[in-house]
C-alpha cells in the first residue's frame, strides 16, 4: 500500500490548488474568439505531466460534462498522470447542457498505449455515439491495450458497442442497466463494478466515487483519503432520492417514463452494434 507522507500531501494539495484555478480554461471560448487562438498545434493538455502515463478521455457531441468532469478532476488533480481530452477533430464540443469542452488531441494523435481509457455518457450524444464507426473503432483498438477500460453512466454501453464489456460486470445509469446485457456484459446494480481491468460506475454523480475507486487503486488508500478531504467530497443531499430504492414510487415511475423513448435508443443501439 502507498502511504501518503507530508511531501506527498504537499505536493497534492498544491497540484489540487493549480487545477481549481485553471479548471475554466478547459471550457470553450466563444466562437468569435477561437479564431484569435494560436494554433491548434501549440495546445497543450490540462495539468499534463510530461513523464507520466497517459489517460486518455473521449469526449463527442452530447456528452454529460459531470460524467467527464468528476473523473478528469481526479485524474488530473491527484496523479501524475497526462490527462487527454480526445475528440474526432480539435472543434469545441457541446455537451447535453449547452456548453463546450476543448478536445486537447484528436483520435489520431492520442497516444496508442493508455493506462486509463475513459468514456462519459449522455442521452442522444450516447446513442450516436454507439453507432459511430470512427470512435468504435477508436475505442476498441486503444481498449485493446489500455489497462483500464472505463466509464461513467451510459458511457458504459458505448465501450459494449465497441465490444470491450462481452463477458465482463459491470454497471450503468440505473435507468439503462438492462441494456447491458445486449453488450455482452453482466450487469451489476452497484455505484461503482470493478471486474479485472473494466471500471465502470453508475449515473452521473457516481463519477466522483468512480475517480476516488481510481486513485486508491494508483496511488493507495491514504493518497485517496486525502484527496477526498481536500475536495471535501462529503455527500450529504438534502433529500435521500438518489436511487430507485429510495427515491418513492412515484419519482421512480416518472423518471421511467420520462426515459423510456431514450433507453428504447439505446436498446436499438446496441442489437445494431452486436450485428
Amino acid at each position: 500500500m502507498h502511504k501518503i507522507n507530508r511531501r506527498d500531501f504537499s505536493i497534492f494539495s498544491v497540484a489540487a490548488a493549480i487545477a481549481a484555478a485553471i479548471a475554466p480554461t478547459l471550457f470553450a471560448k466563444p466562437r468569435s474568439a477561437l479564431a484569435q487562438q494560436q494554433n491548434t498545434s501549440d495546445r497543450v493538455t490540462p495539468h499534463a505531466s510530461p513523464t507520466g502515463p497517459h489517460v486518455g478521455m473521449l469526449l463527442y457531441p452530447g456528452f454529460t460534462a459531470q460524467d467527464l468532469v468528476g473523473p478528469q478532476l481526479m485524474f488530473s488533480s491527484t496523479m501524475d498522470r497526462q490527462v487527454h481530452l480526445v475528440a474526432k477533430n480539435l472543434e469545441p464540443v457541446p455537451c447535453d447542457t449547452g456548453f463546450s469542452i476543448l478536445p486537447t488531441l484528436t483520435l489520431d494523435q492520442c497516444p496508442r498505449d493508455l493506462e486509463i481509457l475513459f468514456v462519459p455518457g449522455g442521452s442522444q450524444g450516447t446513442v450516436d455515439a454507439m453507432r459511430d464507426p470512427e470512435l468504435l473503432e477508436f475505442l476498441a483498438d486503444r481498449g485493446s491495450r489500455a489497462t483500464y477500460v472505463t466509464a461513467v453512466c451510459t458511457g458504459s454501453l458505448v465501450l459494449g458497442a465497441a465490444g470491450l464489456l462481452d463477458g465482463y460486470r459491470a454497471t450503468t445509469h440505473w435507468a439503462a442497466v438492462d441494456v447491458l446485457p445486449l453488450l455482452g456484459a453482466t450487469p451489476v446494480n452497484e455505484r461503482v463494478v470493478i471486474d479485472r481491468n473494466r471500471i465502470t460506475g453508475g449515473g452521473v454523480t457516481a463519477g466522483l466515487d468512480f475517480g476516488l475507486h481510481i486513485v486508491a487503486r494508483l496511488k493507495g488508500e491514504d493518497y485517496a483519503r486525502a484527496a477526498q478531504l481536500s475536495f471535501e467530497y462529503a455527500p450529504n443531499p438534502p433529500f435521500n432520492a438518489g436511487t430507485p430504492e429510495t427515491a418513492g414510487a412515484e419519482a421512480v415511475e416518472f423518471i421511467e417514463s420520462l426515459y423510456a423513448p431514450l433507453i428504447e435508443s439505446y436498446r436499438q443501439a446496441a442489437r445494431e452494434a452486436r450485428t
